[in-house]
């Protein structure tokens, strides 16, 4: 059986009108980056488009990255479902160098298909936390199962799920157009050589 994070306490309940403007901004956001693109988004064009108050849009989301990044959220729950409850080898029931090394392919081709979102939502004034990160916490265990020794401090799991995240997106942005699809491939592959050497597999 894996372990599970537990909530610290008992989360605050969200009201009900706080709750139905956030789903109805969300919703209202996704179709406006489906017909004008990312780049057009913004926060007031958001609050006109949604009806509703910029106050209520800019006490939601904070900046203008923070609408990419409640909408890359959305799509995070989907994938963080399947490393729950997936098929193997993404989900349980698999070897844990498996599982490790299809995380990395998982965790780069859903880059690539949230990239508009994923590049949105970069906001060089706030720090990226990791360490609050599921993928975090996901990796961490993995690697605890497939090589105990060499995962017994914590920086190692930060340094390979640091790999899959900003610095991959800047990457992939420089591959941009013909060779996007080949960066990918290889990212792919030198994850899997680079989790396999770390646990000890030849």
């Amino acid at each position: 059986m894996e372990p599970v994070a537990l909530p610290l306490g008992r989360p605050r309940e969200e009201r009900a009108d706080a709750a139905r403007n956030r789903a109805h901004l969300i919703d209202v956001a996704r179709r406006m980056v489906a017909e004008l693109g990312a780049d057009k988004v913004t926060m007031d064009g958001l609050a006109e488009r949604a009806g509703l108050g910029k106050g209520t849009v800019f006490r939601r989301f904070r900046t203008r990255a923070g609408i990419f990044l409640a909408l890359l959220d959305e799509e995070e729950k989907h994938f963080q479902q399947r490393l729950l409850s997936g098929p193997p080898p993404l989900g349980p029931g698999a070897p844990a160098v498996e599982r490790l090394v299809a995380f990395g392919r998982a965790r780069l081709e859903f880059l690539l298909e949230h990239m508009v979102l994923a590049r949105a939502s970069l906001d060089p004034s706030q720090p990226v936390p990791l360490d609050e990160s599921p993928s975090l916490f996901h990796v961490r265990m993995l690697l605890g199962e497939a090589c105990p020794d060499v995962a017994a401090t914590g920086p190692l799991a930060l340094q390979l799920v640091a790999a899959l995240e900003g610095p991959v997106l800047l990457y992939l942005q420089s591959a941009d157009g013909p060779d996007l699809a080949t960066a990918v491939d290889d990212l792919i592959a030198s994850w899997q050589v680079l989790a396999e050497r770390v646990c000890g597999v030849s």
